[in-house]
């Protein structure tokens, strides 16, 4: 699903959900076609704005699945900051928190995942403040380790916890 509500293509959009939004409602942030996971929607600008300023600081959790068994030191060096390229031009990532992890609870991913009967999987949870374009899927690349599976998990203090996928949970005055 598309993190927006106009049209594009045949992909399903925001405005496909079973949801009656209000017309000011924005998503914070963005989600890939690729990726899945938690989305906040608001029509509070100051939250919103809160949430998206990098000085802030603000934890962005990832569920990653990569191609092949991640090692300790792959992690150490996401964590430590890798070198990706963003639009042409080198960015060293800031550091970021990443550990692997058992295979989450997660519902199946539609469509499915590539699968590989002869080649390993594990998971990754990594928590980054940055939000570069793509930054998750290139940061696993640059340490070998190629991204199959992408979920944001959480913004902060906010989980996606046991929620499926095209649920909506309203919260009021939070921000």
């Amino acid at each position: 699903m598309l993190s927006q509500f106009s049209r594009e293509g045949d992909h399903p959009t925001l405005a496909d959900l079973d949801f009656d939004f209000p017309k000011d409602v924005y998503p914070v942030g963005r989600l890939d076609a690729d990726s899945e996971g938690l989305l906040l929607l608001t029509n509070d600008n100051f939250f919103k704005t809160r949430l998206l300023d990098p000085k802030q600081r603000h934890f962005r959790t990832y569920y990653v699945q990569v191609e092949g068994e991640i090692t300790d030191q792959a992690c150490a060096q996401l964590a430590a900051g890798v070198n990706i390229s963003i639009n042409g031009k080198k960015h060293q990532t800031l550091p970021a928190r990443a550990v692997r992890m058992e295979e989450p609870h997660l519902p199946e991913r539609n469509p499915p995942i590539r699968f590989r009967k002869n080649i390993l999987t594990s998971w990754l949870s990594l928590s980054l403040h940055e939000g570069k374009n793509r930054q998750v899927r290139r940061m696993t690349a640059a340490v070998g380790y190629p991204t199959l599976r992408l979920v944001r998990w959480s913004i902060d203090d906010w989980e996606l916890g046991s929620m499926q996928p095209g649920e909506v949970r309203e919260v009021k005055g939070q921000g």
